[in-house]
């Protein structure tokens, strides 16, 4: 059957998406070949809303059959960091090729230098997309990031308190600015402060579709001070809960909170019905962490990189 590629056109086609990965992440066995839903509602009501700003009809484009189903979807995340969501069903080296030939058309960025440059996400196993993009002129750049997995159908081991802190759910909107300067501390230490930019893009944040106050977690010290967090994105079609993001300030590390607030978060999920955690990390600090929490196994993502 052929498949017609076109781009967004309308808000109709995101919950279409939002449904097409859910289907996807299904039939891969929860293993995330592909986005998930959250990662998706993430991106767009925070990363793209937040800081790129980029036009949706410019950063999706998708591969319908002939009754309008999607089957594939290619998209960005930042400009020219492009990711390739196929349907197991149409999984094939030409679909992909066709989907590379239209990223590199209209989802790469130009350099400084005038070239051309498009990022594209691989799974370590994913061999038939490796040989594809080596022969396309693509080489591995050594960025990665590692999933990790744990299964909530076991009970978990009973949660240990942390003296000095408490882990609760974020407050209203007059938390905001602990929360944001929280986060601009456990992302950025050795920024200067002058660049922090304040707290309202956490609005949008709480605008997304799956987001839950119940699940959006920090770890507040008996003076009052905000030390860790997580905000945890639970699917109930899937039944799986993603952590994105975690972080802990510099002054409050090597103290168990990362590791208490991943457990809460974990025992939350799992009173919901959840019987998935994922989460996802690049760092060292993060991933001995995730190795602890979830599971020392974890799926491998590379990066590759063209130039022309």
């Amino acid at each position: 059957m052929t498949l017609r590629a076109r781009p967004y056109q309308s808000e109709d086609d995101y919950w279409r998406i939002r449904a097409f990965l859910r289907e996807v992440f299904l039939k891969n066995q929860r293993q995330e070949l592909s986005w998930q839903t959250a990662r998706l509602d993430y991106w767009r009501w925070h990363v793209n809303e937040n800081i790129f700003q980029q036009p949706l009809n410019q950063v999706f484009w998708l591969w319908e059959n002939s009754s309008g189903e999607i089957a594939a979807m290619l998209n960005c995340e930042a400009p020219g960091d492009v990711f390739l969501q196929v349907h197991p069903r149409w999984l094939s080296a030409d679909l992909e090729d066709e989907m590379l030939t239209q990223g590199e058309a209209h989802l790469a960025r130009t350099e400084a230098d005038g070239r051309k440059h498009l990022v594209i996400w691989a799974h370590q196993r994913d061999q038939m997309r490796a040989e594809l993009l080596i022969r396309r002129g693509y080489a591995r750049t050594g960025g990665r990031e590692m999933q990790y997995y744990r299964t909530l159908n076991d009970p978990l081991p009973k949660a240990q308190p942390l003296p000095g802190y408490t882990l609760r759910p974020l407050g209203d909107t007059d938390e905001h600015p602990a929360r944001s300067w929280l986060s601009w501390r456990a992302f950025h230490p050795d920024e200067p402060d002058e660049k922090y930019e304040g707290w309202d893009w956490y609005l949008n944040v709480q605008r997304a579709p799956l987001y839950r106050r119940d699940l959006d977690l920090v770890a507040v010290s008996d003076s009052g001070e905000f030390a860790a967090f997580t905000t945890i994105w639970f699917d109930d079609v899937t039944r799986t809960g993603m952590f994105e993001p975690v972080g802990v300030a510099p002054e409050h590390q090597q103290r168990g909170l990362g590791k208490a607030i991943l457990s809460e978060g974990l025992h939350r999920l799992q009173k919901l019905g959840a019987t998935l955690a994922v989460v996802t990390g690049s760092s060292a600090a993060a991933t001995a962490l995730y190795g602890r929490v979830f599971s020392p196994q974890f799926m491998l993502v590379e990066v590759w990189e063209r130039f022309w």
